[in-house]
């Protein structure tokens, strides 16, 4: 009898495996499928007439058909053009809805790692897509690790935190490249999971220092491979690495000529270094390639036009150049949608009229500067909002009015504590820097030499500590560069010396770092450094017709000496 109960049960098993695998999914229902809002429609790019990407090959499982269109997906998301290469993988899934790994490009088309958190609405659709990918037969055990790391990311979304989640993705990364050390999509996307996770107070650099060396490895055998190129230049987008990214900075223009974002990259390297004219040039580029595509989806202004526009400005200032810049602040005051409203759009509309202003010392018009109205709801967007504050507070400081100081100090204060209450630790220390400042001023003005100079000391320390965010070019005004200001204020200019020159380390050639640094060696007597930073402020402020007063006590003390 044993014998025969085992054929049955053998059966019986063989039986049921059988259905079972006549049942397992080949392919996502169209229920499934529409769930997701995929966007659709033809792909928008602006630049040369013949697309450029840059180029790499990636081999998925499936037919030879969709293998052009899914390595095209894969250079846009590479260079971080989100919509488009959502629309190449959406249709990959029309033409072969089991397709895996077309779900894996709309899940990572919607993450954008080294931008804000994705939305409520993107996490949705990204969890979605992963929840396909993961029931579709896995044609290879890598594409199922693909799958499993970005599904990390997206584990749990509405319960645990965005950088713990980064920080799964990063584990998910580092398991596919260890398993698969040779595939240069795994060590390219590794080295981005890296510089997500990593913490902006690591002033050693561990992870970005771990991505580089992954980086470099690669960049000599695939040097217009987008990717690699790309986060290159976020590896070290940092004053103490950007010199290791200079050459990928000159070349992922040219590689991907065909996306703004890639036009604007290069300039994260240029701000750090100080080359403003390349910076500039980058920029522009960037700027009138982001408006043909807002023209192309039919939209008044893109986001990337607005970033494109925060470096641009901050270059022009920099050269002196207050014809341009004004020319950039009345473009973007009459600015009244852009497409879509996220983080850079809010900081750009902060960060842009506060520079002028600030850059330029114009106190009367910083304690009554607006941000630009267009289509924000700024109470979503607290860290940026605090930026028009904190000018504001400056403004009413060196114009004599206490109370309007003290009823904008009172607004950061509320914002540190929204930030703080929403567990956001990096943007409420940068709200924390600028009461710091703010209180260090207002010490001095009060006579309290003493304190100031201890707040003013604290806030530098505490920027020191921490890197600035990716999106933006660097904080409104250094604080350093304040203590520089303050210490002249309180006629130490052989310590304002020492403050400005240990600022303009960070920030090489900020043109109120080198005219600060030459005021103060004048006034300490020392001529050699007097003329040496004078000299390199004329430098780098060769604007024709600029009519910054800095630059005709340079060009005073030139002629002396």
């Amino acid at each position: 009898m044993k014998p025969v109960f085992l054929r049955w049960a053998l059966f019986i098993f063989l039986l049921l495996t059988a259905v079972s695998c006549k049942e397992k999914k080949t392919a996502a229902s169209p229920e499934a499928i529409s769930a997701l809002n995929l966007k659709r429609g033809a792909l928008i790019v602006c630049g040369p007439t013949t697309q450029q990407l840059g180029s790499l090959t990636f081999t998925i499982s499936g037919p030879a058909s969709i293998q052009p269109a899914f390595n095209l997906g894969l250079k846009l998301l590479h260079s971080f053009e989100y919509d488009e290469a959502e629309k190449v993988f959406a249709g990959i899934i029309d033409e072969q809805p089991g397709c895996a790994m077309a779900y894996w490009g709309v899940a990572m088309s919607n993450f954008h790692p080294l931008w804000t958190p994705p939305t409520v609405t993107e996490l949705t659709k990204g969890s979605k897509a992963i929840a396909i990918a993961t029931s579709l037969p896995k044609q290879s055990a890598k594409e199922a690790a693909y799958i499993d790391a970005i599904g990390a990311f997206y584990k749990d979304w509405d319960k645990v935190d965005h950088r713990s989640r980064c920080i799964s993705f990063e584990k998910g990364m580092e398991k596919l490249y260890t398993a698969f050390p040779d595939d240069h999509e795994a060590a390219a996307l590794y080295a981005l999971a890296l510089n997500a996770a990593a913490d902006p107070a690591d002033k050693t650099f561990q992870k970005q220092q771990k991505a580089g060396a992954i980086l470099q490895r690669l960049f000599p055998g695939e040097p217009n491979h987008p990717g690699i190129v790309h986060y290159l230049i976020h590896t070290y987008d940092s004053p103490e690495l950007a010199t290791l990214a200079l050459p990928a900075a000159r070349k992922y223009a040219a590689i991907a000529a065909s996306s703004a974002h890639a036009l604007h990259m290069p300039s994260h390297i240029f701000t750090r270094l100080g080359l403003w004219s390349e910076d500039i040039q980058s920029n522009l580029a960037s700027v009138a390639s982001a408006k043909c595509y807002a023209e192309s989806i039919g939209k008044e202004h893109w986001d990337e036009e607005l970033h494109g526009m925060d470096y641009l400005v901050y270059a022009y200032l920099q050269r002196g150049d207050n014809t341009q810049v004004r020319q950039q602040l009345d473009y973007l005051v009459a600015i009244k949608e852009v497409y879509p409203v996220n983080f850079k759009v809010a900081y750009a509309f902060a960060a842009i009229p506060s520079r002028v202003v600030l850059e330029n010392k114009q106190w009367v018009a910083a304690a009554h500067v607006q941000a630009p109205v267009a289509n924000i709801v700024w109470d979503n967007f607290p860290w940026q909002k605090a930026i028009i504050h904190f000018t504001r507070l400056m403004g009413a400081l060196h114009t004599g009015d206490k109370a309007g100081a003290n009823t904008e100090l009172q607004a950061l204060h509320r914002i540190q504590d929204t930030l703080i209450a929403q567990k956001d630790a990096y943007k409420a220390n940068q709200v924390k820097i600028q009461i710091k400042t703010a209180e260090a001023w207002m010490n001095l003005k009060a006579g309290n030499k003493a304190e100031a100079l201890s707040l003013m000391q604290q806030a530098a320390e505490l920027e020191d500590k921490t890197e600035k965010h990716p999106v933006t070019p660097g904080e409104v005004i250094p604080a350093r560069e304040f203590l520089g200001d303050l210490l002249l204020q309180m006629n130490e200019p052989g310590k304002a010396l020492e403050a400005y020159e240990e600022n303009l380390k960070k920030h090489p050639n900020r043109f109120n770092g080198l005219y600060g640094a030459g005021l103060a060696a004048e006034k300490s007597g020392n001529k050699v450094k007097a003329n040496r930073y004078f000299q390199q402020l004329l430098a780098i402020a060769d604007t024709t017709g600029s009519n910054r007063p800095e630059l005709t006590t340079a060009r005073t003390w030139m002629a002396k000496h």
